[in-house]
């Protein structure tokens, strides 16, 4: 028995801690989109539209019924691209809005 398999028998709480530290990941994207969008509104949108798209990496993550290995694998495809999507997005939002988001006195 593999370990994979003895995470479908009995997962414990990693389910639940996974899907909440998505979750809070997510709410921290929206509420720092929140506080933007006052400020740079493009900026605040994406960060609002990155913090949706983290929740739902997170319950893609997370699924309540076990996954076959080959699905299994393309679920972590699938959120790896994910986060360096957005991981990309947030760079280059925060290079070209610096000046607005950051402005020198």
């Amino acid at each position: 028995m593999t370990r994979d398999d003895m995470e479908d028998i009995d997962p414990g709480l990693a389910r639940e801690r996974t899907t909440l530290a998505w979750f809070r990941t997510a709410l921290a994207f929206v509420a720092v989109g929140g506080i933007i969008l006052r400020a740079a509104p493009v900026v605040g949108g994406l960060t609002l539209g990155m913090g949706a798209v983290i929740y739902l990496a997170g319950r893609a993550a997370a699924p309540a019924w076990p996954l076959t290995p080959e699905r299994r694998r393309h679920v972590l495809i699938l959120i790896t691209v994910t986060v360096v999507l957005v991981s990309m997005i947030a760079l280059v939002t925060i290079f070209f809005a610096a000046e607005t988001l950051f402005p020198i006195p």
